[in-house]
């Protein structure tokens, strides 16, 4: 006689999410910002791709800047690019309006990892690692692309505080 088989009434799909809470510390500086900032940099899954971009990134920190460790820098690199206000848009009555509003930590870091990783992308000619290096290099200088868009981004609500009184 054959068997019959039983329908599954639950579902037997896993489903993960990428949050704070799931994250877990890089495996060589075990740091959970340079965790995401390899989640950042990281395309298609390939998770080992990333960090050995980001491990050779912050090896050739180390020789450029010989008196600081290379994570050190690198967390500064990041607080250097954070911004600390921000444009949004807000719509009052058929016009929309660019109030500028605080930005909350996590927010700012993410938008400093954001930047770093997309000025590096943007790069061309070079491998990753060196350009993610300079543009790490120029944000803990406070130079370069990073740098200037966080200046750009705090002009832009500076330029706006006259609608302040719209945030929300």
């Amino acid at each position: 006689m054959p068997r019959i088989k039983k329908k599954k009434t639950e579902k037997t799909k896993f489903k993960f999410k990428s949050t704070e809470r799931f994250l877990k510390a890089d495996p060589r500086y075990k740091n959970l910002v340079l965790s995401k900032f390899i989640n950042q940099v990281m395309w298609d899954g390939k998770k080992t791709v990333a960090q050995g971009i980001v491990y050779d990134a912050l090896e050739m920190l180390k020789k450029r800047i010989k008196d600081k460790e290379p994570l050190e820098v690198f967390l500064q690199a990041v607080d250097n690019v954070k911004p600390i206000l921000e444009v949004r848009s807000k719509r009052v009555g058929g016009a929309t309006y660019q109030v500028p509003m605080e930005v909350n930590r996590k927010r700012q870091q993410t938008l400093a990892i954001r930047v770093i990783v997309g000025n590096s992308r943007s790069k061309k000619g070079r491998p990753m690692a060196q350009r993610l290096a300079d543009e790490l290099t120029d944000a803990y200088n406070r130079q370069g692309a990073s740098i200037t868009w966080r200046e750009n981004t705090h002009k832009m609500a500076e330029a706006n505080k006259l609608f302040a009184h719209f945030a929300w």
